[in-house]
């Protein structure tokens, strides 16, 4: 008998996390409870959940602080992740974007929502990272192996030989651009085969996601700007960089 998708609840308020509790179970999920960020964190080492649904506005810690401190466990960039908040406002939806969080419900919600919202979301990273390529990629320049150096394996990806730390939609964005240097993707594109076509909640998911990419590829090297945008297009990926970083 297949187990059932365990799946770590953070919610300080006891009423609404029984509620959850309840329609999760009924659902065919194994539901486990913290009230506290710090006992999150305890029950997330001790075993990662196939999902994690965090409240923003927790006693001990601000949510997206505690999302930072999960990503870090081991195996925690794997785990699927849900903020659940009071707040609504757009800032608060693009922090949690930005962070790799991969949806965002502002109370008062329906539990029912919460329930599909999670099962969309597991069916999504149940899938392969990227859909298949259908066409080869193109022979890269003598110099892109000093540069880009992909490791489908290992879920890697090197640049300028430093290995970049990605949640699995960064992963799965710059892998693209990577086998395909200077080749325009859509934005539509990019959600269809990094997300599945199953990503309706947020209109910025991927522009929010190039931004953490673009962060993490300037930490490498300041000067360089690996990813272009094409304005009303979508983004490629810069065929021009030297060599060495300056």
């Amino acid at each position: 008998m297949a187990l059932k998708p365990r799946i770590l609840l953070v919610e300080d308020e006891s009423g609404i996390a029984d509620t959850l509790q309840y329609v999760l179970s009924t659902d065919g999920f194994a539901p486990v409870w913290a009230s506290t960020a710090e006992e999150a964190i305890r029950l997330f080492a001790a075993e990662p959940p196939a999902l994690a649904v965090l409240d923003v506005g927790l006693p001990d810690l601000n949510g997206f602080e505690l999302f930072r401190r999960l990503q870090a466990l081991p195996g925690g960039s794997q785990v699927p992740m849900l903020f659940l908040t009071a707040r609504s406002d757009e800032i608060d939806r693009v922090v949690g974007l930005e962070l790799g969080a991969d949806d965002y419900i502002a109370k008062p919600f329906s539990p029912r929502e919460l329930v599909a919202r999670v099962r969309t979301i597991l069916r999504r990273s149940a899938r392969p990272v990227t859909a298949p390529v259908p066409a080869p990629a193109p022979a890269a320049p003598v110099s892109a192996p000093a540069i880009w150096a992909l490791d489908e394996e290992r879920h890697q990806i090197r640049f300028y030989g430093k290995a970049l730390e990605l949640s699995r939609y960064e992963y799965g964005v710059l892998r693209l651009l990577v086998q395909k240097p200077g080749r325009v993707f859509t934005r539509d594109e990019l959600l269809l085969q990094v997300w599945g076509g199953d990503n309706d909640s947020f209109d910025r998911t991927v522009d929010a996601h190039i931004k953490t990419l673009r962060a993490k590829l300037k930490a490498v090297a300041p000067t360089l700007e690996p990813i272009r945008t094409l304005r009303g297009t979508g983004y490629a990926l810069n065929e021009e960089l030297p060599a060495k970083p300056a």
